[in-house]
């Protein structure tokens, strides 16, 4: 009688202690049964939201349930995020685009998250093409003009960009640290916030990605340079900063991932279907139209990129003397 109560015992111990691995196996097998939200940290109709749309609807298709956007604006693209790391359940069901100033800012003050700890990687996606414009009837023709114009008139060179902390605004600092002159950040919430600043002439110029493209290609703004590796084909006459004798490249690469903890069958299932959303046509349509180049990286090595990142982001800050006061 007792080693029949034994026996019961230990096998009411091991059903109860192998339950949640068959719980958890079966919750990864089943992913997903409802909408998948992803956040995008940026306006509505800006490009790289649009482009988000496209992907997600691309995903959907092969995940078998529909990809919602959610645009969480505001703390330069870390809003977002920083939401879906303090709320979100780590099921797979809330995910977000992850710019780069996700490891830039808890260099530069106190954040809410650990980039480090609070993620779930899923994969590297692209990156931007990021350029300097000003308005068609501005005296600035060149972006040898502008540095003129900065040093004969200190801080009174006014630019925007979508956001303090964000990749335009530290690369203007870094480009005014090395040309020695003083320019003056006007921050705005998104790209078309800045675009509608310049176009009405409350500032100089605009740092941004490329949602500026039509308004250049209609003759509104004038393309000053491009922060590429190479020039861009689609605008040939606008020089790299590496040509005008400032060795930065600066594209802010992205990517998508979830809050910590997440099942990594379901990261894995996420992985795949992103991947292959890559190249679906009408994503590769947009990759060309807003210059976004394909920046793939699974799970593993984009886990080891975003620490490099962390690291470097750490050392941009120091040099403009941004970090936060220990």
């Amino acid at each position: 009688m007792r080693r029949r109560s034994f026996i019961a015992a230990s096998g009411a111990v091991a059903s109860a202690a192998i339950a949640p691995t068959f719980v958890h196996a079966q919750g990864a097998k089943d992913f997903p049964n409802k909408p998948i939200t992803l956040i995008v940290p940026w306006p509505a109709g800006s490009g790289v939201d649009v482009w988000h749309r496209a992907l997600g609807d691309a995903a959907a298709k092969i995940l078998g349930q529909p990809v919602v956007i959610d645009n969480r604006t505001g703390g330069s693209g870390t809003s977002g995020p920083a939401s879906m790391a303090a709320t979100a359940k780590p099921d797979g069901y809330t995910i977000s685009q992850m710019p780069v100033t996700i490891f830039r800012l808890p260099h530069m003050q106190k954040t809410p998250y650990d980039p480090m700890k609070d993620f779930s990687w899923i994969l590297h996606t692209s990156a931007y093409t990021f350029g300097v414009v000003v308005r068609a009837d501005s005296p600035l023709k060149t972006f040898q003009d502008v540095i003129a114009f900065a040093k004969a008139n200190p801080g009174k060179f006014t630019y925007a960009t979508p956001g303090a902390g964000s990749s335009l605004h530290i690369g203007m600092e870094q480009i005014a640290l090395k040309a020695g002159v003083k320019i003056t950040y006007v921050p705005f919430k998104g790209g078309p916030e800045g675009w509608a600043a310049l176009e009405g002439g409350h500032v100089m110029a605009d740092a941004d990605a490329t949602g500026w493209a039509p308004l250049v290609d209609a003759g509104k703004f004038r393309l000053l340079c491009i922060w590429t590796q190479e020039r861009s084909p689609r605008w040939p006459d606008a020089p790299t900063l590496k040509e005008l004798s400032y060795n930065l490249t600066l594209d802010s690469p992205f990517g998508l991932a979830g809050p910590k903890g997440m099942d990594p069958a379901v990261v894995q299932k996420l992985h795949d279907a992103f991947k292959a959303a890559l190249d679906d046509p009408k994503v590769v349509e947009l990759m060309a139209k807003y210059d976004y180049p394909k920046r793939y990286m699974n799970t593993a090595d984009y886990a080891r990129f975003a620490k490099q990142q962390y690291d470097e982001q750490r050392e941009v800050v120091d040099q403009l003397g941004l970090a936060k006061k220990s």
